[in-house]
């Protein structure tokens, strides 16, 4: 059924608006993943845009169910949109699409009005495009800046209401779209116009849809295969870059940021850090992913970190796409802390964080699977509650043609001894043979403080114990961190070891670590010990011991 046409932009028809970009962005997700070369061959921008509006869209969906009667303001509707964006987006072309939302709701919500009306929306849009180029670290033409800024143009000099203005910027976005081949040379070889400003056209598409009730057809920007590529254009390849995609939400204030960007820059490339008022999603391409995280911790607080493992680059001959070469064999680990995932991703593992409370979700570990992009994959749960839902996302992704091995480690520092000797040059049995047997010879413990009065293993407990759990049993009850720790350590080491992991998350006293390697050394001289910073994790501190 058509919509009723409209001469504004309200709070439904940002629901609206919400609503059908998701839809279209669903519909075009493969299609966009297969032309995405830039900045990195990676497959995945039509999925990151799609992603990033489900979050949007999903934020506006829960304002508008608290209200039993009537509905949100506009501001409330367009702040939601945009907050979902900004804690949903994905890759670069989703945190770029987040702070063009960012910038459009900046405008739209300066006075508290229930309507928005052409005038004001050019605005918006223009803001959108300033932002989003502001956000990115080295902006580059022939990209989703582009096109923004030719929605913004086009929008600046129509005269009429909203649907007016947004039906210029869609057409404007689309012609913009059409010249990213000459522009940006990779684009022309590849025969592809840029991804991030395809899915852009698609966005602005369903505003146009939100506000007038008619639908744009599909498809229907200029072509660009076989584009003539202009002999000025800059290269730009997204071959032979950083290794990594780090990506984390920041809680931060904006003097730490500036710093931020600035070290981040010097550390690698495709630097994107939107947001404000405390709260920032960064996206930075490079090569030591634990000094980007570690760069982060020390800007503020970031959380819900994701770390990617690029496989290798598309390869591209005579302006002909050829399919991206997965990689043989790739590692993807759980991990329940910041410090151990730059770990982790140092020694190669695509990583999901496992934030307290919050166990990562079956389609998580299937997104994470798919984004290693390897022939075979090995699965380190690192908790054994994830034992299911691992054996889930494997047996989904198995059906795709990739072989996962779940390896049932119960633990991070089970993990990371599985990680010490993995060799993926073995073949895949072998591999996963060796590492199954290094998680099991590893005893593991975890030291936390009891939240309530219960029955243990150990007897009872009461809200405020610290509680020494080895191989998941509570063994030992104790009044403080560092007695409870060094009783647990000593039950441990009496069945023999040689190397004792400690992963010391946040919140334990930096005195622990110190006081559990001088127990080691003093009463088991045969014993080494290694120390990680975990970063805010669910436990005090985890042990592990081979």
């Amino acid at each position: 059924m058509a919509q009723v046409p409209q001469t504004f932009l309200d709070a439904l028809a940002v629901r609206t608006w919400c609503g059908l970009a998701l839809r279209s962005l669903g519909r075009a997700r493969e299609e966009i993943d297969a032309i995405n070369v830039y900045p990195v061959a990676d497959g995945d921008t039509g999925t990151n845009l799609y992603l990033t509006v489900e979050s949007a869209s999903a934020a506006v969906e829960a304002v508008f169910a608290g209200y039993e009667q009537g509905g949100p303001s506009l501001a409330d509707a367009l702040r939601a949109m945009a907050h979902g964006a900004l804690i949903g987006a994905r890759g670069n072309s989703g945190t770029i699409l987040a702070q063009l939302l960012r910038g459009m709701a900046q405008v739209l919500t300066v006075s508290d009005v229930s309507h928005v009306d052409g005038i004001l929306l050019r605005t918006a849009l223009r803001r959108a495009a300033d932002a989003a180029r502001e956000a990115v670290a080295h902006p580059v033409e022939g990209t989703v800046l582009t096109v923004a800024s030719a929605a913004a143009d086009a929008a600046d000099g129509a005269e009429g209401d909203c649907g007016t203005v947004v039906l210029a910027a869609y057409e404007g976005a689309r012609a913009a779209l059409a010249a990213t081949p000459r522009q940006l040379a990779v684009l022309g070889r590849a025969g592809v116009v840029d991804a991030g400003g395809r899915g852009l056209v698609t966005v602005l598409a369903s505003l146009v849809e939100a506000v007038t009730g008619e639908a744009v057809p599909e498809e229907t920007y200029a072509g660009s295969a076989g584009a003539e590529v202009c002999p000025d254009a800059p290269e730009h390849a997204g071959e032979g870059g950083p290794a990594y995609e780090v990506i984390y939400l920041l809680e931060a204030d904006d003097a730490a940021v500036a710093r931020l960007r600035e070290r981040l820059d010097a550390l690698g490339d495709s630097l994107v850090v939107v947001g404000g008022d405390g709260l920032w999603n960064v996206h930075v391409h490079v090569d030591d992913a634990g000094a980007a995280v570690e760069a982060g911790i020390e800007a503020g607080r970031p959380h819900r970190i994701r770390i990617t493992h690029f496989a290798v680059g598309d390869v591209h001959t005579g302006g002909e796409r050829l399919p991206r070469e997965p990689a043989q064999r790739a590692v993807v680990a759980v991990v329940p802390g910041e410090g151990l995932a730059g770990l982790y991703a140092d020694a190669g593992a695509t990583t999901v964080l496992a934030r307290p409370g919050e166990p990562p979700a079956s389609g998580e570990l299937v997104q994470a699977l798919r984004r290693a992009h390897a022939r075979e994959v090995v699965l380190l749960p690192n908790d054994a509650e994830l034992r299911h839902t691992a054996a889930a996302a494997a047996e989904q992704v198995r059906a795709e043609g990739v072989r996962v091995a779940l390896i049932p480690t119960r633990s991070a520092v089970q993990g990371i001894a599985a990680l010490a000797v993995h060799a993926p040059e073995r073949r895949f049995d072998e591999d996963v043979v060796q590492m199954t047997s290094a998680a099991g010879a590893t005893r593991y413990a975890e030291v936390l403080v009891a939240e309530r009065q219960s029955w243990t293993t150990a007897g009872i407990c009461q809200a405020g114990d610290v509680l020494g759990l080895i191989d998941g049993d509570v063994a030992v009850i104790g009044p403080d961190l560092t007695g409870t720790a060094e009783t647990v350590l000593d039950r441990m080491l009496q069945a023999g070891g040689e190397l004792v992991t400690l992963v010391v998350g946040d919140d334990a006293p930096d005195a622990v670590a110190d006081r559990l390697e001088a127990r080691v050394r003093e009463s088991y001289l045969a014993v080494d010990t290694v120390v990680y910073r975990g970063g805010r994790q669910g436990a005090l501190l985890l042990i592990g011991v081979e």
